[in-house]
This record gives C-alpha cells, structure tokens and sequence, in this order.
C-alpha cells in the first residue's frame, strides 16, 4: 500500500467554496482509478480554509499513473492547485513499514 497525506490551506476566503467543490467532485473520479483503495477529503470546523487529504493506493506507481488522471489534470490543476498551498506527506500506520523498505 502507499498512503499519502495532504494538508491543504485555502488563503483566500473566496476561495474556500470553489475548492471544496471541486474536492467533492474529484472523490468519485479518484475512487474509479486502477488502484485507488480509499481517497477522502476532510475540511476543518475550526479553520474551513483547512482541509486534509487522505489518500490509499495499492502501490505508489498507481498513485503516480493517477497525475495523468481526469480528477488531477481535469479537476486539481485548473480548480484548486492555483487557490492553495500545500504540504504532500507520503506517510505509513504507526507501527507498519513503508512500501520498498527493509524491516
């Protein structure tokens, strides 16, 4: 599995809706991917220019095969990318091995 985390900040208060949205409209995309096991988008109550993405794939080439996708060239790079800054965190579970490492 490969699992990524993205911390998304919306600077622009006008912003926020359009990216919400387009969040929302590019889960069904992401989820018919060859490979996409599980792809969730979460918008703070505290802060609702803040979300996190929360994404599973079942390897990191499919993760990687997903940027030339619709939901990212169709959906990520003209709607959001341009509206946020953003921190990209391949991560693991507590307690497990990243792909392609040795215990």
């Amino acid at each position: 599995m490969f699992d990524l985390i993205v911390i998304v900040r919306v600077p622009e208060p006008a912003d926020i809706a359009p990216v919400a949205d387009a969040l929302a409209r590019m889960r069904p995309v992401c989820l018919a991917e060859d490979g996409c096991v599980s792809w969730e988008a979460y918008q703070s109550h505290e802060d609702a220019g803040r979300f996190v993405l929360v994404e599973r794939w079942a390897s990191r080439a499919h993760w990687e095969a997903h940027g030339e996708q619709s939901a990212i060239q169709d959906i990520y790079l003209p709607d959001i990318l341009p509206r946020i800054e953003r921190e990209v965190h391949p991560s693991v579970p507590v307690g497990t091995t990243p792909e392609g490492a040795t215990a």
